[in-house]
């Protein structure tokens, strides 16, 4: 009887993930796919327990108790950190595909159809190489290793080579299954791949690579799914790698970028020198309480959070500044381009913590038209997706990048700790525009003031 109910368990898991990934898509549902995608994997999971074939619960209790270590802790992490926390969840998940992978290969070798060793070979692949990408992308956002592209030369020859030399040992076991010898090779060569296809990756294009690692994981689950005749894992894996895939097509459009610029193209390197720089005036300062008044002047202001307000966890103070503009009648809409922070969805995350209505976050193609507008334009630590240079100097990085459009609002306030360049290495033409004023300071101890000047209290 048990065993009958365990397919039905198995088909409402993947009906909730289809609904899941239906209900993300939206910040106004995103809560509801949440709550329905874990509702889904604790059905797969206790599906899974059931199997009767399952003749001790020892290691899986075990196993239990260690993800429990592990994940506490990782759920604990501050918002600020979902990108690392995001990178650190892609590397178990594949480890453990990868792992699974290699068990079942020294538990059926020789004795494999090359069907399913076509598949393992995927698996492993994929799952090994996923492991040691993602966990350098979480020491480069955690900034333990350089965010900056590391380069040598021949670089993409190299990494080329290493992965032509995975994939021909993993189309040799197909080919021979019984070459048990090769395996130990051929995940060791998938292992520095995926350090290698990572280090000279810079900074800015960690959200693309996220969610590239996230189709990548995705892929492993479903080759793993074909390996234990598991249709769940297919489902899942499925759903896991091309909404990965196509999250990852939409960031490159965002920066005007292609798959290979952004795995080879080094972007990020900062210059040494920017050619410009000394041809532009120089920059208007104000104080925060000068910024109070022109704020509270304003009749729309236009927020554009950036990774300056995270990294200062400056949301909930962003959150009280809403609310005394919107008491004293100003409009506040805040600007979302999809690739501000350090992966897919950061701000949106960030301010919806901080409880920001839903309606009041607006996407670059709709908001764009409104900054006209708009009295003020107050970024807060957004670099290289405000930058007017994107538009028209061909020699930039960035050229061609969809921008934000906050030069085109009447009065710009742009709060930043200095002067120094974003991920893309390149100075902000929009700093020294004339009706642009820069608020030097931490994000958070900024908006605070003003918020401060704005409720009457500047002097206490």
């Amino acid at each position: 009887m048990i065993e009958r109910a365990i397919p039905f368990l198995y088909l409402a898991a993947a009906a909730s993930f289809v609904l899941a990934l239906k209900w993300l898509s939206a910040v106004s549902t995103a809560r509801r796919g949440v709550i329905v995608g874990i509702a889904g994997m604790a059905l797969a999971v206790g599906g899974t327990l059931l199997r009767p074939e399952i003749v001790s619960y020892r290691w899986i209790g075990a196993a239990f108790v260690a993800g429990t270590v592990i994940g506490v802790p990782m759920a604990l992490m501050p918002m600020t950190a979902v990108p690392q926390r995001t990178a650190l969840s892609h590397a178990f998940g594949a480890l453990a595909a990868a792992l699974v992978g290699t068990a079942e290969f020294y538990l059926r070798a020789p004795r494999i159809d090359r069907v399913t060793m076509g598949a393992l070979a995927l698996e492993v692949l994929l799952g090994f190489l996923t492991f040691t990408a993602s966990l350098m992308a979480f020491g480069k956002l955690q900034e333990i290793l350089p965010t900056r592209p590391i380069t040598w030369r021949l670089q993409n020859l190299v990494n080329l080579s290493l992965l032509g030399l995975a994939a021909g040992s993993g189309v040799y076991l197909v080919a021979r299954p019984e070459a048990a010898w090769l395996f130990p090779a051929f995940a060791c060569l998938s292992l520095l791949f995926g350090v290698l296809l990572i280090v000279p990756i810079g900074g800015a294009d960690m959200p693309t690579v996220i969610s590239l690692l996230n189709s990548y994981a995705g892929l492993s689950a479903a080759a793993m799914g074909f390996v234990l005749d598991n249709k769940l894992l297919i489902v899942a894996g499925a759903l896991d790698g091309s909404s990965g895939f196509i999250l990852s097509v939409i960031m490159c459009r965002a920066m005007n970028r292609s798959f290979t610029n952004v795995l080879f193209g080094a972007f990020g390197k900062v210059r040494e020198k920017d050619r410009a720089a000394g041809e532009r005036s120089p920059v208007r300062s104000a104080t925060a309480e000068e910024a109070a008044g022109i704020l509270q002047a304003a009749g729309l202001v236009i927020v554009v959070p950036g990774y300056g307000m995270a990294v200062a966890q400056a949301q909930h103070k962003v959150r009280e500044l809403y609310d005394v503009l919107t008491k004293a009648g100003v409009e506040v809409k805040f600007a979302i381009h999809p690739v501000a922070g350090r992966m897919p969805g950061h701000m949106n995350v960030l301010l919806a913590e901080a409880d920001i209505p839903y309606d009041r976050l607006v996407e670059m193609e709709e908001v764009n038209s409104e900054f006209p507008q708009a009295d003020v334009a107050l970024v807060l630590g957004a670099n290289d997706v405000t930058n007017p240079a994107a538009r028209h100097e061909r020699t930039s990085p960035i050229f061609g990048m969809p921008i934000l459009d906050v030069d085109k609002a009447r009065t710009v306030l742009v709060v930043k700790r200095s002067m120094s360049p974003g991920f893309a290495g390149i100075e902000n033409e929009l700093y020294h525009l004339d009706r642009t004023l820069m608020v030097f300071g931490d994000a958070k101890a900024v908006v605070g003031s003003i918020v401060r000047e704005l409720s009457g209290g500047g002097g206490n």
